[in-house]
Formats: C-alpha cells, structure tokens, sequence
C-alpha cells in the first residue's frame, strides 16, 4: 500500500472549515491543525464496511477498539492500561473542560502554562473558575516550563487556590516533546501542590524529531497517574477529526466518577463511523505513519530554511510557532500576513501575540507556494 503524500486534494466546496474561512479571496490556508493529505485507504474501508450496513444507530463502544487503544499503548510505551480506567469520549477538548468541571472547587483557579492550544484559555470561565497563566520560557532552541514562576503563580494567587493544571505534551503550538527530566519534575510539583493534572496528548504519534521520544505523564508511576486524567485520540494522525472520537484514561475510580458526573446530559456519544475509523487507526500496522513522519520532516526543513531562528525546532506536531514581536506586524501578525495571501493562526489567542502558527502538514507544491508568500511577507518586514 502507498501513501501519496505529494497529491493535491481540491477541498474547495466541501464546507472545508479550513478553506472556507478565505473562500472567494486568493489566501492560502495554513492555520488549523488538519492536514491536506488524504485519510489513509485503510481508515476509509474500515469506515465504509460499518456503512455497509443499513442501520447507523446509537452504538456502545466496540471491544476491537478498546483492545486497539490498549495495545497501542502497551506497544508504544509500555503503559499496561486496563479497560476499567477508559472512558470514550467525542473530542480531546471537551475531555479538558469536563475534567475542569469534574475538579472545580468554589473559588477555586487552573493553572495553564502558555501559550497553549487556545480552547485551553477558555477552560476556566467554562468551569466557574479563574485562570492563571504563566509563560513558558524560551531557553535557545527549545521552550521550557518555568517551574519557579509556576510554584510562585501558585503561592501567591490571588484569585483562587489553583487546585488543576492543564498540560499540552507534545506542546501545542511550540512543538516540544517534553522529556523525562521535565515530565517528572512537573510531576513532583503537582503532586506537592496537590494539584489534578490533565494532560492532552493528542500529538503523541507525531514526534518528527528523530531524537525525541514522547512520554505519557502518567505512565511514569501511580502517585502521578491517581491525578491524571490523559487524553488521546487519532484523529491528528490519521487526519480523521471529522470523525469524532477519544478517550480519557483515568486510573484513579473517584476521580473518574466525578469526570462521568459531569458529562451526564452535556456530552453525546460517539457515532460508529467514529469508533470505526479510530478503531482501524489503533491496530494500523502499515507504514503509512513512519512515512507521514518522513514527510514531515523534510516539510519542516524547508520552513526552517525560511523562517530561521524566528523558529524554534519542532520535535513533534505539524505546527511551527514564528515569532514576529520583533516587528511592527506583531500587533496582528496574522491579518497581516493575510495581505501577501498566506492565512496563518494569530499566536494572540495562543496566549502569545506578535507569533504565528504555520500548519505546514501539506503536499510540498502547496508548502512551497505558501513558503514564497512567507517570504515576502517577511521581507517587508526586515
């Protein structure tokens, strides 16, 4: 089976949220995280064999992927998950604000490292609760978390006891893969602040760093896990989020029933085209993904070749974070990119304005175009 990485896929006229959002303008788009590349034939036999059949009703979550999800962590990681701790839910975000629902204290506050995936920033107002917001730092070539300015955000709130952090690992939209090292001293700081943890890990298959390698919070020992909730899904990497599906992993049973109590009557099932695509996408044994993988490495290349240090290397996602603070487009870096005809994702409601966020997962004619858009952009600029 091949995977053809370098067609063009006309997504005009198919109510594309990606595309509609400049139709009838000359603006490439390069802004939301879904890539222009097609659903692999795999996801979409699999959905079409559930479609074979004549009723599409209301469906429980199939074994054959819960025996998927769990094999593929214990593949990837070697986190032995059992079926008791899951619970399937339609997308990673609501999975965010229900865990922020499920763990909300009267007067109580979330602590979100930034810049962030922005629907993060709405998580607090969401909840009832108030947001404290601390930046990550910029250390050379990579952004790290500033734990000192965390235990201080934490000391020394005033508006509410934080009692919740929100973690993006891999990070979204500056691309790290968080190690080990970091990953357990965030860990001990949750854990002496007696803080919940929820961690999106949506990314985690695409780590195009060859260096890096993704870690889930959780999997590095109970005390961590009992105040974990993780969130997975395939839709990122197997270019399905118009197919719904993810699941919670929660091993602690107190913690899991308040995240249950707080869904009841807001958050619908999962249809069965969902499961099915996520399903095959879990038990995938081809070599669509270490192909997708290399794709996007040389992809990624090219857009460090123009955009330089404003960069820092991405070690997984298909999003590089520009940084234009230094210029006088940093106000509104992204609506004045749009003039030169390249729609990127402002970094304002990132929690970091004066950035932009390219999606550059795309067929390399497509990247190329957009990349001499950039260019000139960014030639005005200097």
């Amino acid at each position: 089976m091949g995977f053809d990485f370098d067609r063009i896929i006309d997504r005009r006229h198919t109510s594309s949220s990606k595309w509609e959002k400049y139709a009838g303008r000359d603006i490439l788009p390069f802004w939301v995280a879904d890539m222009e590349f097609a659903t692999p034939d795999f996801i979409r036999e699999a959905v079409a064999e559930r479609l074979a059949h004549e009723v599409i009703g209301y469906t429980r979550t199939p074994p054959a992927l819960v025996e998927a999800f769990i094999g593929w962590l214990s593949r990837e990681y070697g986190w032995a998950v059992p079926e008791e701790w899951l619970v399937w839910i339609p997308g990673v975000v609501p999975g965010v604000n229900l865990t922020a629902r499920a763990v909300a204290e009267p007067g109580g506050a979330i602590l979100i490292p930034t810049p962030v995936y922005y629907p993060f920033l709405s998580v607090p107002r969401n909840a009832g609760q108030a947001s404290l917001t601390v930046p990550l730092v910029r250390q050379k070539r990579r952004w790290v978390m500033d734990f000192d300015a965390l235990q201080n955000a934490v000391d020394s709130s005033d508006v509410g006891r934080p009692h919740l952090l929100l973690l993006a690992n891999p990070q979204n939209p500056t691309g790290r893969v968080y190690d080990r090292a970091e990953l357990t001293t965030l860990a001990d700081f949750c854990l002496r602040n007696d803080l919940t943890l929820c961690s999106d890990e949506i990314h985690s298959a695409l780590v195009i760093d060859p260096d890096a390698r993704h870690l889930p919070i959780a999997s590095l020992g109970p005390e961590i896990a009992e105040r974990t909730v993780s969130l997975f899904a395939a839709t990122k990497t197997y270019n399905i989020p118009g197919l719904p599906c993810a699941v919670a992993v929660i091993p602690d049973p107190e913690l899991r029933r308040a995240f249950n109590r707080a869904r009841a009557g807001l958050v619908p099932d999962i249809g069965p085209l969902g499961y099915a695509a996520s399903r095959a996408a879990f038990a995938d044994e081809s070599h669509y993904l270490p192909d997708l993988l290399a794709y996007l490495r040389g992809n990624h290349a090219r857009l460090a070749e123009v955009v330089g240090d404003r960069m820092t290397p991405v070690e997984a996602t298909y999003l590089g974070w520009i940084d234009l603070t230094d210029t006088a487009a940093a106000p509104h870096a992204g609506e004045y990119l749009e003039q030169f005809g390249i729609g990127l994702s402002d970094g304002g409601p990132f929690g970091g304005p004066g950035y932009v966020r390219f999606n550059f997962a795309c067929p390399k004619q497509l990247l190329e175009q957009g990349l001499s858009r950039l260019a000139a952009g960014l030639e005005t600029l200097r």
